[in-house]
């Protein structure tokens, strides 16, 4: 079933989300027009008086690469979405600015002597790849809010304790393969390893920890000495050391000594930013916090699989849980493009001209348009983002592929460009 639809009166006050069907009914029977296509939002077309609306919750699976959003009535999830963060598309763009300048500044400025450093950060202060996915996920919170009467948030505080990872035996016990003990290291590999055996890739068996190097050879509990095996690879490889075990298998031998020095970033991006998004929910709705202990506790009891929107709905203390909405709105950040005056190639040199006049025809690129061609060689209908130019001929990015060569005059914007694209 799809997520319900988001309602608002004459006045724009959130009323009660209502399933696809009854929405459907009341834009037939003209009671209600479309406000917005994402989140799918309908207005009607009078006021509602003395509504009283039930109070609904937001949770939150926070991550460095995608956020799990469910919106819940008690202990049902009637709308859900899973937000897909750009901070690494950041950081690359910044590190190539940073290459840009100094290699201008180095041939126009080559011996001007390095001045006085007194640029101080403030307290509290986030690189801007981090600051991107706390202000992105108050952007949907905030947006969630007007259209659908949430009166509490819940969100994933702690997920990962890299103290722990890095010396299972901080607190005084042993690392062990117990059901409870080791949650970190244990949820942590599982997405490190892709969920499958490092040797044989199986996948959908219960996995095991293993040292690489093995312990009786004086193998560490550290994270970088652990992976994941089936029972039957784990046996079979006992004490052997890894490369006496992949001694016929080079390629993978590599490729498990490579992805095991992998360092922390996706557990350090967590860690960083989580306070900072709490603090910055709280001044939004009462904010409730769970462990990435409880949400896998309540997922594996409830029996669900393993998706960020459905982490969401487990935040916290669950007694029971129902999914009345089963595919997600997918959401991914785009950005609002580039202010470059000008194009550049690889070594930061001007190439192109920027065209500085954004909108064509009351349309601009990265709206959602729906056009529909009566005649021509593209007859047919089309629906996605627009690539518009100054000639009257845009491009229109479909589910299909590109399609080149669309006149303005078949085209009709149903989304403005927010920065965001839909799935």
């Amino acid at each position: 079933m799809q997520n319900y639809v988001f309602v608002i009166d004459q006045n724009k006050q959130p009323l009660n989300p209502i399933p696809p069907a009854r929405a459907r009914e009341l834009l037939t029977k003209q009671k209600a027009a479309v406000f917005r296509m994402y989140p799918f939002t309908i207005i009607l077309k009078h006021a509602v008086e003395n509504a009283n609306p039930k109070p609904l919750t937001i949770k939150l699976d926070p991550g460095s690469k995608f956020t799990g959003i469910a919106i819940l009535d008690n202990d049902k999830v009637i709308w859900a979405s899973e937000l897909e963060h750009r901070g690494w598309q950041i950081k690359d763009s910044l590190e190539s600015r940073r290459a840009l300048r100094r290699s201008r500044r180095n041939r126009k400025t080559r011996y001007r002597q390095p001045r006085f450093n007194n640029r101080k950060r403030p307290e509290g202060w986030l690189a801007p790849s981090l600051m991107h996915r706390v202000l992105t996920v108050e952007t949907w919170v905030k947006r969630l809010c007007r259209y659908a009467p949430i009166t509490q948030i819940a969100m994933e505080l702690v997920k990962f304790d890299t103290q722990k990872m890095q010396n299972p035996e901080i607190g005084g016990v042993e690392y062990q393969q117990g059901e409870l003990a080791g949650y970190e290291v244990r949820e942590y590999l599982l997405e490190k390893w892709g969920r499958k055996c490092a040797y044989c890739d199986k996948e959908g068996v219960p996995l095991q920890v293993e040292h690489i190097h093995p312990k009786s050879k004086g193998g560490s509990n550290r994270v970088s000495n652990l992976t994941l095996s089936c029972k039957r690879c784990n046996t079979k490889k006992g004490t052997k050391s890894i490369d006496e075990f992949l001694k016929k298998d080079g390629s993978r031998l590599e490729k498990i000594k490579r992805q095991a020095k992998q360092p922390l970033k996706d557990v350090a991006v967590v860690n960083s930013s989580r306070w900072a998004l709490f603090r910055t929910l709280k001044n939004i709705l009462p904010t409730t916090t769970g462990t990435g202990g409880q949400t896998k506790y309540n997922r594996t009891r409830f029996e669900l699989p393993k998706q960020h929107w459905i982490d969401a709905a487990c935040v916290g203390d669950v007694e029971t849980i129902q999914l009345l909405a089963q595919q997600p709105l997918r959401i991914k950040c785009t950005g609002w493009g580039t202010r470059q005056m000008c194009g550049t190639d690889r070594y930061g040199f001007p190439t192109r001209y920027r065209e500085r006049k954004q909108v064509h025809f009351d349309l601009r690129t990265g709206d959602i348009v729906k056009a529909v061609v009566t005649f021509g060689k593209k007859v047919g209908k089309y629906v996605g983002r627009v690539l518009c130019r100054y000639t009257t001929c845009f491009d229109i990015v479909t589910k299909a592929g590109r399609v080149a060569g669309i006149s303005y005059k078949f085209c009709t914007s149903i989304h403005k460009k927010d920065g965001y694209s839909y799935a």
